[in-house]
């Protein structure tokens, strides 16, 4: 249900959280550690900079490092900027009037597996995953 870029970016996020507090590490450090792609790697993280999940400094020492607690980032503030998953609550067959009340043929399945699936995401930190 994730993207491979979703699944890349949290492997990226734990090998940030493994960090001495303080210290950053480069794009291409993290992207040969988890093996991902060095430049897409480096602007993924450059975009959760910008939602607040990573600092970002260039120069000499530069790099990226979590911008707060692992225990504090939850996978649902990773995951939602890159794979917009805070849509998924509309309906599973795309109809635009699809409540309890005009259920489509799998509404009611679709409910529990979502309410699930964003329990899971909203509770389970990068700290859980360390």
């Amino acid at each position: 249900m994730l993207s491979k870029t979703s699944l890349q970016i949290i492997k990226a996020l734990v090998e940030l959280a493994h960090l001495p507090q303080g210290q950053s590490a480069g794009a291409a450090r993290v992207a040969k550690r988890i093996r991902a792609p060095q430049n897409y790697l480096g602007k993924m993280l450059q975009q959760l900079s910008h939602k607040g999940l990573v600092v970002s400094k260039k120069g000499f020492g530069g790099g990226f490092r979590l911008a707060k607690s692992p225990a504090k980032i939850r996978l649902f503030d990773v995951i939602n900027p890159i794979d917009d998953v805070g849509r998924w609550d509309s309906c599973f067959l795309g109809r635009k009037h699809c409540s309890e009340k005009n259920a489509c043929q799998v509404h009611h399945q679709w409910s529990v597996v979502h309410r699930g699936y964003m329990h899971f995401l909203k509770n389970v930190t990068l700290a859980d995953l360390m």
